[in-house]
């Protein structure tokens, strides 16, 4: 123990009890005894090593930059790290010495955690305190670099923490072992992964790049940047591809970086297998000019077959993490291609000679079946007379010369050769092997429609259906993500799919993962950017599809006969890359009764005529949301500005999205809600409907007390009754719903909330409140017995959480049922969110006993109160809790896929869930199915929803009860 850590630290004779021990440090000194013990010894130090831990003097290296350690990580061992217990049983103190200092100094790219001046956080009640690290530095330069012969990819990582309002719900996290701290153990979680590429022409351009946002120093948001105590001493820089080497020298010139050099093959490997695992819907089919996005089954996903087709084509055989083989290849890829093509077209690159096939015809250059027969099929062995019996063989018999033949045909006509023997030497080594899973990468691919259409249909053909061809999405970024991954500490082991979200900012000008010009610094200039598009009168969006005349001969088979007998072209089909966002506290819905089959979106706009409707909805919305978001901040010039910037950028997203579907990814209405408001916060609109919000909250609470005394003069069964009622009357106000906007200008809140109420006529469209009510209160004399936790995903501000679901938990909370009240994270629309719901407790907690003291008992009466003392938040109350929690999301509606941590840790006792308006019950989660009760209530104010679902009308209500699957 003494070879680890400073006398001083340890030394009995330098403490002075029992002072010293109440203190910060010492406190700190202990827990890691106690974690050294705890864990084995072994891990701790196996766990602190890789991170690059260093104990040393108070003050002696004082680095920039702030950071907390959660304790419950440092305590969680880990059996997967490098150093084995058999070569730690092995080797001596100091080897192991020698170990953690030599992973300081082996790269100043890696992240090393300084504990100077560490303390824990004064927290005495927490289990986890958080371990403050003042000295820590949050420069991780994490870039690494895939150099090919026709492009450049970069994949960098930028520390961009989302910086949340304080949290004043101390109560409910200390009582579930939640902390405040954001920040976790993991190296580099907390930030944003980003995909670049460039051609390798314009090495320089690239080069610029990097150095413009110092991506190679931590990047221009590090602490050390902006103090400019950074250093250029032995930075080096992960790398792989030919280019590695070949421009190495001119790397160290420009940037002053050393490359460490990384298999290309493993690097691929390593790639495809982050992507597949960490990634949701990452693969996809591409058969007759449509996508079909695929979840792969993590438990099955070994082995499969990749196959890059760059310059040649290398084939691969993945068993496992780090377990691979080329089994196979063809010296005839994507530079036979490019080879052929430049000699025969004189096109000068390989997106020219792309482009040029789409407006080809590959009959006229091409040998078909039916020019041997006469027209006819050769039906005998299944031959169609447009099956190409010989590629270029035309030309043998003609007399013609290369220039009587169109460019168009000969580009098309090379581009299906090589495709159809690529797909098919692909499957020949699938069936060798037995593997059903075929995955295509490599420049060759580029996204082209094509391209995969005709791979596709060659691995279809020869497998008689039993195989697909699949690609991936950052297909382009296999090799620089498996540089990243090269890093000791990349962190991203261990991430899970629910623990990435993947964004789209305008992040002009880099667009689709192509710079189109220098890269900008902050907002004022992505707005200006943005704005000489618009005063231009250029299109941010993708190029306009592009309809090639019709074609025929399908290596074998018949062409694909996509929509419209179109393909779109290589620009407006390939899919855009966003920014990873990695959020460690995001969990899954413990409660989902089968994760793996649970799909949140109930509308799939990838079905192009309800893609087309709901882009008119926003659309039309639009101008009324920017006047809202304006006035949220003022009105002022700069809000104007910004408000119009935010409407050409939406406008541009939703172009994109009618040009090509699936350019985000499989995109549901929750999807596309969600990206309205992150493109709201990008141009820091933060709350667009705050004043409206504040305005609701206000009139609502005024006339709760008497709606409350009104309740109270039912009884049980006419109250419970009322009560849903009221949730289902308080839903219409729907800033987000332009039926119910319309309303607004008709009358008041209290108006508009009392003629709802007298339209609720049972049958309601979807009726289940007779089974809801037996289950709450029994059948005749049997009494039930009361919920335990329910859990209310509450949804707008105003009535319908004060008039609506307050009420109904007050109900609850008679019951002796524990209540929490789940709420956005962020706000979307007029959503409440969960820092405001304290409040809003608070205030009508001063009208009802039954609230005061479960919200006491909850602690959100002290929560809501600023000034209070910290020994304040201890009550005794013996009362049921009111709590309250927010749900990981930032929009309208809510994918359970992806939840907070803390709602993830509340419900795992609930055995009540409450679904409550459009976003969370029929937007999202209409045919979800959980482990417990739930209760789906919403009125819809949409007519097509109403019609397409539920064979109603707008204003139906829904009131849907289904049983858990644990107590069927």
């Amino acid at each position: 123990m003494l070879l680890f850590f400073p006398s001083y630290l340890i030394d009995p004779q330098q403490f002075h009890a029992p002072s010293d021990l109440r203190s910060p440090r010492a406190r700190f000194v202990l827990f890691l005894l106690f974690s050294f013990f705890r864990s084995g010894g072994y891990l701790f130090f196996n766990r602190l090593g890789i991170m690059g831990v260093v104990f040393e003097t108070v003050g002696v290296r004082q680095t920039v930059g702030k950071g907390r350690l959660m304790a419950s990580e440092l305590n969680n061992s880990n059996p997967d790290h490098d150093y084995s217990k058999e070569k730690l049983k092995h080797s001596s103190k100091e080897e192991m010495v020698s170990t953690m200092t030599n992973s300081m100094h082996r790269s100043s790219s890696r992240p090393q955690l300084d504990v100077s001046r560490a303390a824990i956080q004064e927290d005495s009640e927490d289990r986890n305190p958080t371990i403050l690290l003042p000295n820590q530095s949050d420069d991780i330069s994490h870039l690494a670099l895939d150099i090919g012969g026709s492009l450049i990819k970069l994949v960098y990582f930028s520390r961009h923490e989302e910086q949340s309002p304080d949290d004043k719900r101390r109560s409910m996290k200390k009582r579930f072992g939640l902390s405040n701290g954001n920040r976790r153990s993991y190296p580099i979680l907390g930030g944003r992964l980003h995909f670049v590429k460039f051609e390798t022409g314009k090495l320089n351009e690239c080069l610029d790049f990097i150095s413009s946002k110092q991506l190679h120093r931590g990047g221009i948001d590090s602490p050390s940047w902006r103090s400019g105590t950074q250093t250029d001493a032995n930075i080096v820089i992960k790398a792989t591809g030919g280019g590695a080497y070949k421009f190495a020298d001119v790397l160290k010139e420009r940037l002053g970086v050393s490359l460490d050099k990384e298999d290309e093959m493993s690097c691929l490997v390593a790639g495809a297998n982050f992507l597949l695992k960490a990634i949701r819907h990452e693969a996809f089919t591409h058969m007759e000019g449509q996508k079909e996005f695929v979840q792969i089954d993590h438990n099955d996903m070994f082995p499969y077959l990749l196959v890059n087709v760059g310059s040649g084509v290398s084939i691969i055989k993945v068993d496992g993490d780090g377990k691979y083989q080329r089994v196979s290849g063809t010296n005839v890829g994507g530079g036979t291609f490019w080879g052929l093509g430049r000699l025969l077209t004189k096109c000068k690159n390989f997106d020219e000679l792309l482009e040029l096939s789409q407006q080809g015809d590959n009959s006229n250059v091409d040998m078909l079946v039916g020019d041997i027969y006469g027209g006819l099929d050769y039906s005998k062995i299944g031959l169609s007379a447009s099956t190409i019996a010989s590629s270029f063989g035309k030309t043998i018999s003609e007399t013609k010369e290369l220039s009587d033949y169109r460019p168009e045909d000969i580009s098309l006509s090379l581009l299906r050769m090589i495709s159809y023997n690529i797909g098919q030497i692909s499957y020949l080594n699938a069936l060798r092997y037995g593997l059903k899973k075929i995955f295509f990468g490599g420049f060759f691919i580029r996204g082209h429609a094509y391209t995969m259409d005709t791979i596709s249909f060659a691995v279809h053909f020869w497998s008689k259906g039993q195989a697909q061809a699949m690609f991936l999405r950052h297909e382009g970024f296999l090799g620089a993500l498996g540089a990243f991954m090269s890093y000791e500490t990349h962190g991203l082991d261990y991430l899970r799919a629910h623990q990435l979200v993947e964004r789209f900012p305008m992040e002009a000008p880099c667009i689709g993962g192509k710079i189109h010009g220098p890269p900008l610094g902050n907002l004022n200039e992505k707005i200006s950017w943005l704005e000489k598009f618009v005063q231009r009168g250029t299109q941010i969006t993708a190029p306009v599809p592009m309809a090639p005349p019709g074609t025929t001969g399908m290596g074998g088979f018949e062409r694909p006969s996509s929509r419209g007998n179109t393909l779109r072209s290589d620009a407006s089909a390939a899919l855009n890359i966003g920014v990873l966002h990695l959020v460690p506290t995001l969990e899954e819905f413990p409660l989902l009764a089968d994760p793996k089959m649970y799909e949140p979106n109930t509308i799939d706009l990838l079905d192009h005529g309800e893609l087309e409707y709901w882009v008119t909805v926003l659309s039309e919305h639009l101008p009324d949301l920017v006047d809202k978001a304006v006035a949220s901040e003022g009105g002022t010039d700069d809000a104007k500005r910004r408000g119009d910037v935010f409407a050409h950028a939406f406008s541009a997203h939703l172009a994109r999205l009618m040009e090509e579907p699936a350019a985000y990814g499989k995109l549901g209405l929750a999807n596309l809600l969600e990206l309205r408001e992150e493109c709201l916060r990008e141009f820091q609109f933060m709350d667009a409907y705050i004043t409206i919000k504040q305005r609701e909250n206000e009139a609502s609470l005024a006339v709760l007390p008497d709606l409350l005394i009104e309740l109270d003069n039912m009884n049980e069964e006419d109250r419970l009754l009322a009560l849903i009622e009221g949730v289902l009357a308080a839903n219409i106000f729907d800033w987000g719903s332009r039926a119910c906007v319309d309303l607004y200008h008709k009358g008041t809140i209290i108006e508009i909330y009392r003629m709802s109420r007298k339209k609720m006529q049972r049958p309601w469209r979807v009726d289940d409140f007779d089974m809801f009510k037996e289950r709450m209160l029994g059948s005749g004399d049997e009494k039930s017995q009361p919920y335990k936790r329910a859990l209310f995903f509450v949804d707008n501000s105003g009535a319908d959480v004060v008039l609506g679901m307050l009420p109904l938990a007050r109900e609850f909370l008679r019951h002796g049922t524990e209540v929490v009240l789940v709420a956005n994270s962020l706000p979307a629309l007029n959503d409440v969110t969960a820092l405001e719901l304290p409040e809003i407790v608070a205030e009508a907690a001063k009208h009802c006993d039954i609230i005061r003291k479960a919200a006491e008992a909850g602690g959100l009466i002290m929560d809501a109160m600023v000034s209070i003392q910290e020994d304040g938040l201890k009550n005794h109350s013996t009362s049921v809790s009111l709590m309250v929690a927010e749900n990981g999301s930032g929009g309208p509606c809510i994918d359970l896929r992806q939840v907070s941590s803390e709602l993830a840790a509340v419900a795992k006792d609930a055995d009540l869930i409450i679904l409550e308006g459009m976003g969370r019950a029929i937007h999202t989660n209409l045919n979800a199915h959980f482990n417990c009760d739930a209760l789906k209530l919403a009125m819809v104010k949409n007519q097509r929803l109403a019609e397409k679902l539920f064979n109603g009308n707008i204003y139906d209500c829904i009131c849907r009860f289904e049983p858990g699957k644990e107590q069927l």
